[in-house]
Formats: structure tokens, sequence, C-alpha cells
């Protein structure tokens, strides 16, 4: 049997099932900004935690104005201290109790949830890795600890957990589902979807899309994640709706390279995908440019072949080793034209795609209600999921029937990047490598 997870319903039940202990100081003082526990695995230089912190304590850059967060960070907690550790200074430095565990972060000492709102960043850090070569980050752990503390308080409050929900597809579901039953809002994802596009494609409404590719230069799994949000961003508002996914792949080498020789993934997408890069700057990062702008070798290392359940083909590829390459193509049924586009990350590259992201958390903190889709997210993990299966047994295809679901997605254009800001902060903008809010004092 297939769950249907209805978008109408899961926001219905997050709103019905809201305690009244939180709603009524709310509406007593109004202008009361939420309060935000920040529980995260590391805090270095350029973790995803520095990154979406450093827009939360003042105003930061957003479609080229300064935006004011809207929230406060009452409380941290920081499960390692690596070489390079920033949690501690910035404790001090802005008064912000450092807890020892993640029950303290939320009750701040008094016995139940003190906060009204969770920011989950479990990414970076050491962690165990299992037999698939996937690190074992603790998202659910973190999660389950949280939820303990709304249930005993009989209050549930919002839960934005970074990335993928869990590297395990039966954990991912079941944070889903204890979300729903118990009415947390809850948000989770990518930063890649919401950067500025170059050029700025927008897909006709109830678009009929044949095949789409994406393509990252980054790591296996932990950029396969992004790839593919990136994908499902473009793809999940397609004529018919989503479906939800049929079956998985994960393949490399002469496996990847027969697959498109027979038509199951297209290398002129594959193609497009990577010129909308080259054309995306005059002098595009991670290219050759030795005889001037020029598409590189079209040659992905390895790929995530994707059979959708309505028939849709997609493939997310590796392509190189840029960190900076998030790239887009798909075919239209009844249009020759390719449809492609590049995400730019920013000057500062990656660091700069959490200001949007800083955003859509912030707004979602305030209003109790995800701008985008959870259920984009859980797809993405139920397939990571069976990727990493399908890795492991040499390329075997994986039927997924646990991800033939549907769900209905949202307009969330206007959490997107614009571009504007980097009209502001530009190349020549030095990089700021210490923990300094806020963007008002860059000229």
């Amino acid at each position: 049997m297939r769950p249907q997870l209805d978008r109408r319903q899961f926001l219905i039940g997050s709103t019905a099932g809201l305690s009244t202990c939180l709603l009524s100081p709310l509406l007593a003082e109004p202008v009361r900004r939420p309060r935000v526990a920040a529980i995260f695995t590391v805090f270095r230089f350029r973790s995803h935690v520095f990154n979406l912190l450093e827009n939360f304590f003042k105003p930061y850059l957003f479609r080229g104005k300064l935006v004011d967060p809207g929230v406060e960070v009452v409380s941290m907690y920081a499960d390692q201290f690596p070489e390079g550790d920033m949690a501690r200074d910035v404790s001090k430095r802005f008064h912000i109790p450092l807890c020892p565990t993640i029950e303290d972060a939320l009750t701040l000492g008094t016995g139940g949830l003190a906060v009204d709102a969770v920011l989950s960043v479990v990414e970076h850090g050491e962690y165990p890795t299992n037999s698939r070569g996937v690190v074992m980050y603790p998202r659910k752990e973190f999660f389950d600890q949280a939820v303990r503390v709304m249930q005993r308080s009989n209050c549930f409050v919002p839960f934005f957990n970074d990335k993928h929900l869990s590297y395990r597809w039966d954990w991912s579901k079941e944070m889903y589902d204890v979300a729903r039953s118990c009415g947390i809002p809850l948000m989770a994802g990518s930063s890649v979807p919401l950067g500025q596009r170059r050029p700025g494609l927008e897909l006709p409404p109830n678009a009929d899309i044949e095949e789409a590719v994406a393509v990252h230069g980054g790591g296996i799994e932990v950029y396969d994640f992004h790839g593919f949000e990136l994908l499902q961003s473009f793809v999940e508002a397609r004529r018919g709706g989503e479906t939800g996914i049929a079956s998985v792949e994960f393949l490399t080498g002469e496996a990847l390279a027969r697959a498109a020789a027979s038509g199951r993934w297209s290398r002129e997408l594959a193609q497009a995908a990577m010129q909308a890069e080259v054309s995306m700057s005059e002098q595009p990062r991670g290219l050759n440019k030795s005889n001037g702008p020029a598409v590189p070798d079209m040659e992905p290392s390895h790929g995530l072949l994707l059979t959708y359940r309505d028939g849709l083909r997609a493939t997310v590829l590796k392509v190189g080793g840029s960190a900076n390459r998030w790239n887009l193509a798909c075919r239209l049924k009844g249009d020759p034209k390719i449809q492609a586009t590049a995400v730019f990350n920013g000057p500062w590259g990656n660091r700069n795609f959490f200001k949007a992201l800083s955003h859509s958390a912030q707004h979602f903190f305030r209003e109790r209600r995800a701008p985008y889709p959870v259920e984009r997210t859980l797809l993405a993990s139920g397939v990571l999921d069976a990727a990493m299966w399908s890795r492991e047994l040499n390329g075997q295809r994986i039927c997924t029937p646990n991800l033939e679901w549907s769900y209905s997605p949202t307009d969330f254009s206007a959490f997107r990047e614009s571009g504007a800001s980097w009209q502001v902060l530009t190349r020549d903008t030095p990089e700021v490598k210490v923990f300094e809010p806020g963007d008002a004092g860059i000229k």
C-alpha cells in the first residue's frame, strides 16, 4: 500500500495540534520575537550553523536589502568541540547560554519548554560511518530529544532540520509521522533551490516535463542530496503533480556510460546544464578557461537514475570537483528548446546560499508554516537511502514502493535570492572569516 500524503491535511494537522501555552503569550505580546534554541553538532568557520547563525543576530542581505531576522536565539547546544570551535566564544560574546544537553537548551532551567522554535543543524563533526560509506549524523536523535521535551510540556513548536531528515528511510518517515501526529510544524531541506537562477528559468505552470538532469560537483550522498532537491524543486510542479518515485539506481563508469548510450539519461541535457554554468559568468569557477569559457569534459563520475511513477525520467550527475556547481536542464513535451539554468551561490560560494535559507527558516518560525513542502525532503531522504543501497549492490536497481506517494508543491519564488544581494556583496568584497553577524557594514 502506498501512503498518500496530502499537503493540506498535513498543514491542518500541524495547526490543530498546537498548544495554547505558547499561543496565548504571543497574542498578548504581538511584538515579542520568537525565541529559538539552536542545537548543532559543531560550530566552526563555514560549518552549516556558522553560515546560518551569522544571519540570525543582526540584519543581513536578502534580495539586495537588509532584512531583520525577526527572531531571537536564546540558547545553544553543541555536540562536539573540534579544533577551531566557535561555540564557546559566541556564547560568551552574545550572552547566549551554551547548554550541556538538548533538553537544557529547550527548557532553560524551567523544567518545561521555554522556547518557541528549534533550529537543528546536524552537519559536520566526527561521527561513525555505516557499511555503505554514509556518515551516521544524529539528526533523528536530536529530533527525538526535542520532541520528548515538547511532549512532556504538551507544547509543540516549529522544528527546522537542516538537510535531509535521516540517512535511514524508516527513521526519516518516523520523524515525519511523529511531527504530523504531534502537530509539530516541520521544515527541512537544502539551501540550493533558494539560490539565484542564471538565467532566471521559470517553467510554465503544469509544465509537461519529459526528462530532467541536475548536475553537481561534490561528494557522494552529501551533495547528491542537494542535487536531488534542486531537481525536485523544478519537477514537483509538473503536469499531473508529484506521484512519487518507482525506482532508483546508482551507476558509475561504464555502467553509467551504457545507460546514456541506451537513452536512459540524456547527454544532451547534461551538456546543456553545463553550458548554463559557462554562460552564467565570463569567469566561471572550476572550469578550464585556457581557451576561453568552455564546457568541461562531460564525463560524470557517478549518477542517480530516477524513474518516477508517472514515467518521468530524471538523473542527478556528479561532474568534476567544483563545490560551486549547481546546474539543471530539462525538456518539455512538444518543445524542441532545452530549458537550462545554473544556480549561482554567491561571491563567497555556498556560504551565501544560507542567507536565503535563513530567511526561509525565520519565516517558518514566525508564521509556523514552511515556505515549501517538507515532503520534498522526505522524498529526498528516501531517494538517498535507496541510492546508497544501490551503490553497495553495484548499481542494482532498487524498487521504491515506499516512495510512491503524492504531495502538492507551493510557490516558493519569494524565498529565492534574486541576485540583487550580489550587487552589494560582490566578488571584490573580502570574505569575513570570523563570526561577525549581519551585513550592515558591507561597503
